[in-house]
């Protein structure tokens, strides 16, 4: 029967029951970053219905053609969390800057966030969603600034992303464990459908861009190979390959059925002056936290993502996300070839 599961409500205040000195600001931010989804998947569901699909005529900070529910998504994050009376200040892969919070209105958290990741899906109804990350604002900060966001993801208290596709799920972290909840429409609320989310340990899928092979360096491709050449393979197992270009659809995939996600550094990257695809703040770190959680590995190929100190609020990095044992061949294939060019 609809409606009879556990809310997303309940849900917070059971874990908020379990920590010590817990004051409930964070039950009450997350609860408002979820009403923020809601919103958002109802503009997705009636975009073409309102004419709210197509190009806003604009660009972002990272030089992306904007889209009108990128803009629409961004204005509802934004002003939502800016009321809640929780966060001190904001930063969006949409805003070149710090995003201020009237002082009468701030609280104690830093929130980072993707509006509408995967947005250049919209036109053809492919999965697209919103990313999330808290942090606390330090202590003694009266008026937060870029360099205050510049914490590594092990800082992390909350982490999720919203995906909107034939059905609207939020999964989450706060530090015990991965979840995933289903919107029942119905009734509005959030449900507890996926409890305790575990990544199984070895892959049988793995994605990536295959475009960009030429571009790749020797252990991406080595790796990539491998898998390819199936049982006949040093990896002794089939493999089968996916590529949906939706960060979001990407990582609950890997969270729901396994297997291993990457979007390495390039040589075409490097020639454009970037470190890498994923931005680390609004991108991989809050995916970081929910890989994690879920028993999964989050890496450059090189080093752990979530003990990275962030040089800027839109700073790049490559990525490779999913079960352990390929994940642990991956960064091995990496240090091999480091060693042997030194």
């Amino acid at each position: 029967m609809q409606g009879q599961g556990i809310s997303l409500t309940e849900f917070l205040i059971q874990e908020q029951r379990k920590a010590v000195g817990a004051t409930g600001e964070l039950t009450l931010l997350i609860s408002d970053i979820a009403r923020s989804c809601k919103a958002i998947a109802r503009e997705v569901r009636y975009g073409a219905l309102v004419g709210n699909l197509g190009q806003a005529g604009e660009e972002n900070i990272q030089g992306e053609a904007q889209q009108k529910l990128d803009v629409l998504s961004n204005d509802i994050m934004v002003n939502i969390l800016r009321r809640s009376g929780h966060v001190a200040a904001m930063i969006s892969e949409e805003n070149d800057e710090v995003i201020r919070v009237p002082k009468q209105n701030r609280g104690k958290y830093l929130v980072c966030f993707d509006p509408l990741d995967g947005s250049s899906n919209i036109n053809i109804d492919m999965c697209i969603g919103t990313i999330f990350s808290v942090m606390r604002c330090p202590e003694g900060v009266d008026e937060p600034a870029e360099e205050h966001f510049l914490q590594p993801g092990s800082e992390q208290v909350c982490a999720g992303f919203c995906v909107y596709g034939p059905a609207v799920t939020l999964v989450m972290t706060t530090g015990n464990g991965a979840h995933g909840f289903t919107l029942d429409q119905g009734v509005g609320e959030f449900i507890l459908t996926h409890p305790n989310i575990r990544i199984a340990e070895e892959a049988k899928e793995f994605a990536i861009n295959m475009s960009n092979r030429r571009f790749w360096e020797p252990p991406v491709r080595r790796f990539i190979e491998e898998c390819e050449q199936g049982k006949e393979g040093p990896l002794d197992k089939e493999f089968n390959m996916r590529w949906i270009a939706s960060f979001v659809a990407e990582v609950y995939r890997i969270l729901m059925r396994g297997g291993v996600w990457t979007y390495p550094l390039d040589d075409k990257l490097k020639t454009r002056g970037l470190e890498g695809r994923l931005r680390l703040m609004y991108e991989a770190n809050p995916m970081g936290f929910i890989v994690e959680q879920a028993g999964g590995v989050i890496s450059t190929g090189r080093e752990r993502v979530m003990a990275l100190k962030p040089k800027d609020i839109h700073q790049r990095v490559p990525l490779f996300l999913g079960a352990k044992k390929e994940m642990e061949l991956i960064e091995s294939y990496h240090r091999e070839w480091d060693q042997n060019q030194q």
